[in-house]
């Protein structure tokens, strides 16, 4: 009987940096990943389950409209513990530090599930930045069983808060496994050809004679003040440098939409 693993993802940058994980559990014979996404970016996060590929086998659809942190964290803990009860996996497997990482940590252990936690041992030392990612991995720590982390000064940082060496290993980045799978797939002319297609009708089409700048700017401490002054220096390049392209792929934030849209839209 194939072993059960659990899967959780919620965010855009958890289902690229799944990706890999899902792709490589349903290959081996002896594992069946369940997928389970909680739907805490619930727009974002399908056109990567989308291009992925990957079969969700759970939709908790726990986010709402101005929910707070609070708010979703007890909602996604109610939402997981029940998943957990109707699917009975083996095994846990949360990535990164998102409410969805620290909800779904704290209802397996509860129900004494094993944890393996993808790209562990990230550390900035301030509770603050990033808010309330930080805060989320420490949390999570002290309740996982094997620690998977993307670089040796990651595992470090876990020795150093007393992890046991035995259950920590360096596996590298997933999300240069998701990129070069992401690669293979453009190499098809088909995919080539739609890709320029799309991309000239976004960005005109002489957008390969340009320069081009790619700009994101959807991090928590960038709210406010930070955000209206990114748009004052992207305004200002745009006037000053008129055959410069800049692609802002907007998050769907409202306290990001807002500002981005009365700032730059014009």
């Amino acid at each position: 009987m194939k072993r059960r693993i659990a899967v959780f993802i919620g965010t855009r940058p958890e289902a690229i940096k799944m990706a890999s994980v899902v792709a490589a559990l349903r290959a081996d014979d002896c594992l069946q990943p369940v997928v389970i996404s909680t739907g805490q970016h619930r727009e974002m996060i399908d056109q990567v389950i989308r291009l992925f590929a990957i079969e969700v086998d759970a939709e908790l659809s726990a986010m709402e409209p101005s929910q707070t942190l609070a708010g979703l964290t007890a909602r996604l803990i109610e939402r997981i513990d029940r998943s957990l009860d109707e699917l009975k996996p083996d095994m846990a497997l949360v990535q990164g530090d998102t409410s969805t990482v620290l909800c779904a940590a704290l209802a397996s252990f509860y129900r004494r599930i094993p944890i393996g936690h993808v790209e562990a041992g990230l550390r900035t030392g301030n509770l603050a930045s990033p808010f309330p990612e930080e805060a989320n991995r420490r949390m999570v720590c002290p309740l996982v069983d094997f620690h998977f982390s993307p670089t040796e000064a990651a595992r470090q940082a876990l020795l150093r808060e007393g992890v046991d060496e035995t259950k920590v290993l360096v596996t590298g980045n997933t999300v240069i496994d998701a990129l070069l799978m992401e690669l293979r797939r453009q190499r098809q002319p088909a995919v080539q050809s739609e890709l320029r297609r799309r991309l000239a009708s976004l960005l005109g089409d002489d957008w390969l004679q340009r320069p081009l700048i790619l700009v994101t700017s959807h991090r928590r401490e960038n709210f406010g003040d930070g955000l209206e002054q990114i748009c004052t220096a992207l305004d200002r390049l745009a006037a000053t440098m008129p055959q410069l392209l800049l692609a802002y792929p907007v998050h769907l934030n409202p306290r990001v939409t807002e500002v981005v849209h009365r700032r730059l839209a014009a």
